[in-house]
């Protein structure tokens, strides 16, 4: 009987001995997964972010994409703490969103530049453009802006230059062809291309639409970093002013600014989006 008792006695304290091991060993590292929620517009940046989270894994962070299919409503969910961090927009969307509504957003880092092209399903160049032929164009201030600086670059109009790089339809100086312009959903014009004799829309739209921004293009403008010209079209990552020294979302973007992600960027857009960071 004795023996007994003091068997389970043994038993007992054994017990008691690999619990407090257990403890101790949990507490020395933390194995909770913090989540950083990313707003993103459309698909086409999953297999970035995918490549992001492959080397966030040791740090124990993880990205959730929010998907948008209009940058406004993202902005306003990062205001309203809904999201960590916003990765859509280039520099020119943001300020004009700061501007118009005075939100306290920071950028602390950036991605890529991607260029605006101009797509049809009716002609296969510019020179092909009929007098009175409608063309579709981002209906948000700074795209539309950059689409009609695009429209210049094509030799179609002519614009005020004091302008700016966000010149408006008013702001034409010049239309020998005397083009309708129409500003439509940017999200939806390259389903919208039959009903125009050409568009421009960002190239995240023309990918989720199973086109390709270089081959489906009938007319295009190289992003080139060097240009200070394009500095306003670099895409970035941007967080509410309070948090710009978060040490997590700090981490997200070391892992974002890796050559892992710059080369998935080149692959997979076959050049068509540049990094815009150093790796």
């Amino acid at each position: 009987m004795k023996k007994m008792i003091k068997f389970s006695t043994f038993i007992l304290i054994l017990s008691f001995v690999l619990a407090l091991t257990a403890c101790s060993a949990s507490s020395g590292t933390d194995s909770k997964i913090k989540e950083v929620k990313v707003g993103v517009v459309g698909n086409s940046d999953d297999p970035i972010w995918e490549q992001v989270n492959k080397n966030l894994k040791k740090e124990n962070i993880q990205v959730k994409l929010v998907k948008f299919t209009d940058g406004i409503i993202a902005n306003q969910s990062q205001d309203n703490k809904e999201l960590d961090l916003t990765a859509f927009q280039h520099y020119a969307f943001l300020n004009q969103e700061k501007k118009q509504k005075g939100y306290k957003f920071t950028v602390i880092a950036q991605s890529y530049i991607v260029p605006l092209n101009v797509y049809s399903k009716k002609i296969k160049n510019l020179k092909q453009i009929k007098s009175g032929d409608k063309i579709a164009i981002p209906n948000n201030v700074t795209n539309a802006g950059r689409a009609l600086k695009v429209l210049e670059s094509a030799g179609l109009i002519k614009l005020d230059p004091s302008k700016g790089y966000s010149p408006a339809v008013k702001d034409i100086t010049e239309n020998k062809k005397n083009v309708k312009i129409v500003e439509v959903d940017p999200a939806k014009i390259p389903s919208l291309l039959p009903d125009f004799a050409a568009g421009i829309t960002n190239s995240n739209f023309i990918i989720d639409n199973k086109m390709n921004p270089v081959t489906d293009s009938i007319y295009r403008i190289k992003p080139d970093l060097d240009d200070p010209n394009n500095k306003p079209w670099i895409n970035v990552i941007v967080a509410r002013t309070a948090d710009k020294n978060n040490k997590t979302y700090k981490k997200v973007v070391d892992a974002y600014h890796t050559a892992s992600v710059a080369n998935k960027i080149k692959k997979l857009y076959n050049g068509v989006y540049v990094p815009a960071f150093k790796y």
